[in-house]
């Protein structure tokens, strides 16, 4: 059930930001100043905000910046993770010292602190926000498949194949890469949630979309922290937005690993 309503949740995000042109109301991007600071009525369901932009249009359009950051970063941090997790696994030796302690280095920095840094060198940009939330990633991710493929590694049926003289590239892509499937989904899975939370972040920081694209933490900067007395409801819809965004995948992420790992099924 929590699954299910997990998923609900993502599709119904996934719905919004497909449909936003046709959904909303208002121009994203168009402002009337006429209407600063209306409050949410029938004609502006959220309100408007400093410039007299529709919310309810801007948190719509906002669900495609967050969305694409969230399965863009953790698909490419992710996939190229479980890459060098596998490499370090399966070929040993110094490959698997030489990547180890680069995981170390890469570990040795909170995650968002890493993305605060990266995003601050390349600068505001839809693009950059990306590689800066999906290196973070990279080393978690590799460590979790790392294990799982030292473990698939051992099993007899990886040695007859090798003693038969199956190819490396044979044993990797038909044998290994299929075992750690489970752990890299459920890493995915996790992974989306934060990454959305980091692009709020990084946006609220002022390191990731700049204005005036409609983006959840962009709103949530500056001009609401102060209008918070003025005008609550412009700190209120795209913070609501993002919880939402977040609980659902985190939600999804915990089924989808129940429901994966063995462990957990015997149980």
């Amino acid at each position: 059930p929590l699954g299910a309503a997990g998923a609900a949740v993502i599709l119904a995000m996934m719905f919004v930001a497909a449909f936003a042109g046709t959904l909303a109301a208002y121009d994203p991007y168009e402002g009337d100043y006429a209407l600063q600071f209306a409050r949410p009525s029938a004609e502006h369901w959220f309100g408007t905000d400093e410039f007299g932009r529709d919310l309810l249009t801007r948190i719509m359009y906002g669900a495609r910046i967050a969305l694409f950051v969230g399965f863009t970063a953790s698909f490419a941090g992710c996939t190229l993770g479980a890459l060098l997790g596998v490499l370090s696994a399966y070929w040993g030796g110094t490959v698997d010292l030489l990547l180890e302690r680069l995981m170390d280095i890469l570990l040795a920095f909170p995650q968002l602190i890493l993305a605060l840094a990266i995003a601050s060198i390349l600068g505001p940009a839809v693009q950059n926000v990306v590689v800066a939330i999906a290196i973070p990633v990279i080393p978690r991710v590799a460590r979790v498949v790392r294990a799982t493929a030292l473990s698939v590694k051992e099993h007899q049926y990886v040695e007859a194949v090798q003693a038969l003289g199956a190819s490396r590239r044979r044993v990797v892509l038909q044998h290994i890469i299929p075992n750690i499937m489970a752990p890299y989904l459920i890493m995915l899975t996790a992974q989306l949630g934060a990454a959305i939370l980091a692009e709020a972040a990084l946006s609220y920081l002022g390191l990731g979309t700049a204005e005036p694209t409609p983006s959840w933490g962009l709103m949530l900067s500056g001009s609401a922290s102060s209008y918070a007395e003025k005008a609550p409801w412009i700190a209120l819809f795209p913070g609501v937005a993002i919880s939402l965004g977040v609980f659902g995948f985190n939600l999804f992420g915990d089924s989808l690993r129940d429901a994966l790992d063995p462990k957990l099924r015997r149980g």
